[in-house]
């Protein structure tokens, strides 16, 4: 068995609105076969220009197809079913 895809939270510390998009994402994990890894911007440079006024942001790993906020559990599982099905 293969281990689940990873859906990434692009965030950092003491992100309030981060918190608040894991509770749109939490639900939609087992559905989509996915597991939650965080990804601190801080630690990329790459990623901080990228996303620092953007967080939280999900993505699957391509960091030209990714979802910032805000959303709503609907918006992410549309999102994530175009991509994964």
């Amino acid at each position: 068995m293969s281990s689940p895809r990873e859906l990434l939270l692009y965030t950092t510390l003491g992100c309030s609105l981060c918190e608040k998009a894991k509770l749109e994402i939490w639900p939609l994990l087992e559905q989509f076969g996915l597991r939650l890894r965080e990804v601190d911007i801080a630690d990329d440079d790459n990623l901080f220009e990228r996303f620092s006024l953007l967080i939280p942001v999900v993505g699957l790993g391509d960091p030209e197809d990714t979802y910032a906020w805000p959303f709503q559990q609907s918006q992410l599982q549309a999102w994530l079913a175009k991509r994964i099905g």
